[in-house]
């Protein structure tokens, strides 16, 4: 690995490409013929700026072989409609899937790109008339264009939540449905699921996602881990990563080394058992 010290310098993520994906995925590259745990997510799994991310961690806790194939930005479309990932799926023992937020699929209201699931496309014609106010050749990413229409009209924005939030759940029992191994659901995130975002603020990943959202989608499970960012991690929420300067703003909205070593820890227990 290429760095320094904290903070300076980016790590070498060995990225690899998995037959039938135009996605790179983290590596180095895993062996999928033989037995291996799969670890399906978006850049808090792919691990961005942490030099051992918690699939790396798991497999050396439990001794068995852990194919990361988290995606930066990814979200349901890619895990559900990626060739390699549904290869991998086929031959894992079990899966490890990160709850993502609800803001990065495509919806009635508006598409996003098939593997960049946090590009926004184009809005649909009902997004449209919605918002008829709105220029939406002016967006490029969900984000912007999410936080947009929230401070343009509260209600109009409440309509287009509950579509996201219907729509993440319908997509969350199809992926599982074609899981044929044990699922274990992972939260791995700054807040907790009965916390709520901030008043005019659009909320941090997984976005959207309530606890009954997520108690819903775990009936279904054979366990749900939290990992969760400590408070006093949030006064330095940078420590122990590994980025250039121009990325600390990306690299202060993700978890860090502690959360990930949380994260490996409650899953080791739930594998194991």
């Amino acid at each position: 690995m290429s760095f320094a010290q904290p903070g300076h310098g980016p790590l070498e993520y060995q990225p690899v490409q998995y037959p039938g994906s135009q996605m790179m995925f983290r590596g180095p590259a895993q062996d999928l013929s033989g037995p291996y745990i799969l670890c399906l997510g978006a850049s808090e799994t792919y691990g961005k700026f942490v030099s051992a991310p918690f699939p790396e961690q798991l497999g050396d806790r439990l001794d068995r072989p852990v194919v990361n194939m988290g995606a930066m930005n990814g979200g349901l479309d890619l895990i559900l409609h990626d060739k390699a990932i549904a290869g991998a799926i086929e031959g894992a023992d079990a899966v490890v899937l990160q709850i993502t937020g609800a803001q990065n699929m495509t919806n009635r209201f508006y598409q996003v790109h098939p593997r960049r699931n946090d590009r926004f496309l184009k809005a649909s014609s009902l997004l449209q008339t919605i918002y008829r106010d709105v220029d939406f050749t002016e967006f490029h990413f969900t984000r912007h264009m999410l936080s947009t229409l929230q401070v343009l009209s509260k209600d109009r924005f409440r309509i287009v939540v509950g579509e996201l939030q219907q729509a993440w759940l319908a997509r969350m029992r199809q992926l599982m449905g074609r899981i044929k191994v044990p699922v274990h659901l992972l939260w791995i995130a700054d807040h907790t699921p009965e916390q709520e975002p901030r008043e005019n603020a659009l909320g941090s990943d997984p976005l959207f996602i309530t606890a009954d959202m997520l108690e819903e989608v775990a009936a279904e499970a054979a366990s749900l881990s939290l990992a969760v960012t400590a408070e006093a991690e949030r006064q330095t929420p940078t420590r122990g990563m590994f980025f250039a300067l121009r990325e600390e703003a990306a690299a202060r909205v993700l978890p860090g080394p502690m959360v990930h070593a949380r994260a490996a820890e409650e899953l080791a227990q739930r594998l194991a058992g």
